[in-house]
C-alpha cells in the first residue's frame, strides 16, 4: 500500500481522536458527563500509553492514552487497531507523530493478502502531506526489500530494483556483473559472490547537480548469507534474507533524498552478492586483492559483508565526496552492545557523530556512537597479507569490523558506518515485526540540517 492511501486532505465526517495524557487522566475524567465517564470506565480506560476507548456508544469520538512523548509511538499503534474509517486529530501534532501513523499502517503483502485496511488520518494543519508520504514510502520501500524472500531478492533482483529507482528519478545507473568486477579490480566482491548461480554485482547510481556537495551512500547487499564454507548453523541462517538490509536502507535513503530534492550530488553504491557454497567458493586462507590495492587474508568466510563494502568504499573515494555513509548488517557484536533496536554508529569525526546522534533523537530513529579504538587495529594483522578479514579473537568484533572498513576510506573524507539489525524482532507501535530501516530517517534529518532543502 502506498502511504498516500492512509492520509487524507479532508473528509466529510471523520471520527474524532482525542489524545489524553496519562498525567492528565483524572482531570479529563472529571470533565466528562456521567454517561461518558461510565462508558470509558466500563472499557477499563486509564489513559495509559497505547490504550484506546470510545467516549460514547455513538462511536463518534475515540480517546487514546498518551505518555506525552512526541515520537512514532504516539499514533503508530492506531491505524491497525482502530476500525477502518476516516479519523481526525485536533491536538497539535509534530511531524514525527504523523509519520508514526504512516509507518504503523505498513503491511507486507507480497505473499499474503492484508487482513484489513488501515484507518486513515486527515492530515493535521501545517504538516505537508507530500513530505510525510515520502518519509513513509522510503522506510516502507526498505522494509519491502528486506522482507522479500531471498529467492525473489537475489543480486539480479536487487539490481533491477535499483535500476528502476534510477529511472524514476532520471538518475544514471551503471551495473558491473560477474567477471566485470575483476576488470574493475573489485576482487573482494567477486570472491564473495562467485559461488552463487546469480552472479555478484556492483550497482553505481548518480543523481543531482554536480555543483552541489557530494554525498556517497554505500549499502551491504548480501541477499542471502549461508556463511560460505564456514557455514552458519540453522538458527543463524534462518533470517539471513535480511543480510541485504544495509543495501535496502541505502536505497530507501537515496529514494528519500531524490524525492525531497535535497541539494546534493548523490552517489549510491550497492555491492550485492549471495554468499553461497559450491566448488568455487572462496576459502579460509585465500588472499583477496581489493580495489584499493590492499590484500586481505580470509580467516572466516562468514565475515563477508566487510569484503563487499571494502571494494565499494574504495570506489566511493573517487571522485572525492564530502561525506560517505555506509549501512550494513555487519556483526553480532554490535547487537550484543546496543541490542536489536538501536543502530550502532562509528564515525571518524566528532562533530559529525554528535550531529547524527542529535538528529536521530529528534526523529525517534536512535543511533549510538561506538568507539573507533585504533588500539585494536593489531587484531587485523596478517602474516601473509596486509589485513585479515576476521580476527581470531572474539572480542570487540564490531569495532574491528569498523577499523577494517576505515582502511578503505581516504583521509580527509567525513565517514560514518552504521552496523544495523535491519529487522524488528518484536512488533511495536509504528515498527511491525520484520524488516526495518534503521538510521535512515536519522541520516536524512542530519542531511537536511546540514544542506537544507532544494
Amino acid at each position: 500500500m502506498n502511504s498516500t492511501d492512509v492520509f487524507l486532505t479532508q473528509s466529510q465526517a471523520p471520527i474524532e481522536i482525542r489524545l489524553i495524557a496519562t498525567k492528565g487522566f483524572e482531570s479529563f475524567r472529571d470533565s466528562l458527563a456521567d454517561d461518558e465517564r461510565s462508558w470509558i470506565e466500563r472499557q477499563g480506560f486509564a489513559a495509559k500509553s497505547g490504550e484506546i476507548a470510545w467516549l460514547s456508544s455513538s462511536d463518534e469520538v475515540v480517546v487514546c492514552g498518551w505518555d506525552g512523548s512526541q515520537d512514532l509511538s504516539s499514533l503508530g499503534h492506531l491505524p491497525l487497531r482502530l476500525p477502518a474509517g476516516d479519523y481526525q486529530i485536533s491536538t497539535h501534532l509534530e511531524e514525527v507523530q504523523v509519520v508514526g501513523w504512516g509507518l504503523g499502517s505498513y503491511q507486507f503483502t507480497r505473499y499474503k493478502q492484508a487482513k484489513r485496511d488501515p484507518a486513515k488520518l486527515v492530515m493535521p494543519e501545517g504538516i505537508p502531506l507530500e513530505r510525510v508520504v515520502n518519509l513513509c514510502d522510503a522506510v516502507n520501500l526498505t522494509r519491502d526489500l528486506i522482507n522479500t524472500g531471498a529467492a525473489d531478492m537475489a543480486p539480479s533482483h536487487l539490481a533491477a530494483e535499483a535500476a528502476a529507482l534510477a529511472d524514476q528519478f532520471e538518475a544514471t545507473c551503471v551495473i558491473w556483473e560477474g567477471d566485470e568486477l575483476l576488470d574493475h579490480e573489485c576482487g573482494a566482491i567477486h570472491a564473495v559472490g562467485r559461488a552463487a548461480d546469480d552472479p555478484p554485482r556492483l550497482i553505481d547510481i548518480t543523481w543531482g547537480d554536480p555543483a552541489h556537495p557530494k554525498l556517497t551512500l554505500v549499502g551491504k547487499g548480501v541477499t542471502f548469507d549461508s556463511g560460505g564454507l564456514n557455514i552458519k548453523p540453522a538458527g543463524g541462517m534462518r533470517t539471513m534474507k535480511k543480510d541485504m538490509g544495509g543495501a535496502a536502507t541505502a536505497i530507501g535513503l537515496a529514494y528519500l533524498i531524490m524525492a525531497e530534492a535535497l541539494p546534493i550530488h548523490l552517489r549510491l553504491l550497492v555491492p550485492t552478492a549471495e554468499n553461497a557454497i559450491s566448488g568455487n567458493a572462496y576459502r579460509p586462507g585465500d588472499i583477496l586483492h581489493t580495489h584499493k590495492g590492499i590484500t586481505v587474508e580470509i580467516d572466516n568466510t562468514d565475515a563477508e559483508g566487510r569484503l563487499l563494502l571494502c571494494d565499494a568504499l574504495s570506489l566511493a573515494n573517487n571522485p572525492q565526496p564530502e561525506l560517505i555513509f555506509d549501512f550494513a548488517t555487519l556483526t553480532g557484536s554490535a547487537r550484543s552492545a546496543v541490542g536489536t533496536e538501536i543502530a550502532a554508529m562509528f564515525a571518524n569525526n566528532d562533530e559529525l557523530a554528535n550531529a547524527l546522534l542529535q538528529a536521530g533523537s529528534a526523529v525517534d530513529d536512535p543511533v549510538w556512537r561506538m568507539p573507533l579504538h585504533a588500539g585494536y587495529g593489531y587484531m587485523l594483522d596478517s602474516k601473509v597479507a596486509d589485513l585479515v578479514n576476521s580476527p581470531a579473537s572474539g572480542y570487540a568484533g564490531a569495532i574491528t569490523a569498523a577499523l577494517f572498513l576505515q582502511k578503505f576510506v581516504d583521509d580527509g573524507i567525513e565517514w560514518a558506518h552504521f552496523d544495523i539489525m535491519a529487522f524488528n524482532t518484536r512488533g511495536r507501535p509504528a515498527r511491525p515485526e520484520g524488516g526495518e530501516a534503521m538510521a535512515l530517517r536519522a541520516v536524512f534529518e542530519y542531511l537536511e540540517r546540514r544542506y537544507g532543502a532544494g
